[in-house]
């Protein structure tokens, strides 16, 4: 009788270093972060703009772009959700048909709860957003650590106090194994927060960028079982 050996992704705490979908959170945390300038400058500068200058016909069209624009981004928030954080979220259909000019147009995309569900999302993700810079400057800063052992010696520098830069030099063998073990905890640390903030994200997303959104029946487990595939993405939307 062969007894069949524990995935490595289910391991508890260290399991996650093992997790391809670790690494997938990972990356959406990161391309957050790129589109982070644009959230966090075109939206409300638009808005501002907008409500500035809304006594006047342009002040309004600039408010309106901005809430149908927002429909644009949540597009891809649904198409990023879908490759890297596993979802498989459905694109709304809530516009009202048979609009004809502009007018109707926009009447059809204002009056669909998707187009606020959307900015709310994107408003949301700023937030998200923030609390990616964690993860990501932990992991930056103890990956070097990890290596300690096979290049020392060299100087670590951990940022500045009072204008000084605090710096950690590891000239001798157990430094070396210190320095390795707090890298090692580190990255431990970083790939847990990355998973715990792409989960909210995901969450937020299945309740606000889908079909039915808000439903409360999205199929969300916090990894329970770390070695279960993903269901396949929806490729619509």
């Amino acid at each position: 009788h062969m007894v069949s050996l524990r995935p490595l992704a289910a391991l508890p705490v260290v399991g996650v270093v093992a997790d391809v979908r670790t690494y997938r959170h990972l990356l959406y945390l990161f391309v957050s972060l790129l589109l982070w300038g644009v959230y966090s400058t075109v939206l409300p500068l638009g808005a501002l703009l907008g409500a500035l200058s809304s006594v006047v016909l342009v002040g309004v069209a600039v408010l309106i772009g901005v809430v149908i624009g927002s429909r644009l981004l949540a597009s891809l928030e649904r198409w990023l959700a879908n490759r890297l954080l596993g979802t498989a979220i459905v694109a709304p259909d809530d516009v009202p048909s048979g609009a004809t000019g502009a007018v109707a147009t926009v009447r059809a995309y204002l009056t669909a709860p998707s187009t606020w569900r959307g900015l709310g999302f994107v408003s949301l993700k700023l937030w998200v957003t923030l609390l990616a810079f964690a993860p990501l400057f932990v992991l930056a800063s103890v990956l070097p650590l990890v290596a300690a052992p096979v290049r020392y010696p060299y100087e670590v520098e951990f940022g500045e106090v009072n204008g000084e830069p605090v710096v950690w030099t590891i000239d001798a063998a157990p430094e070396a194994a210190l320095a390795a073990a707090v890298g090692v905890v580190g990255v431990l640390l970083g790939l847990h927060l990355t998973n715990l903030i792409a989960g909210g994200a995901r969450l937020m997303a299945v309740a606000l960028l889908g079909e039915g959104a808000g439903s409360g029946d999205d199929g969300f487990e916090f990894d329970a079982d770390p070695a279960r595939p993903e269901p396949e993405p929806d490729d619509r939307g």
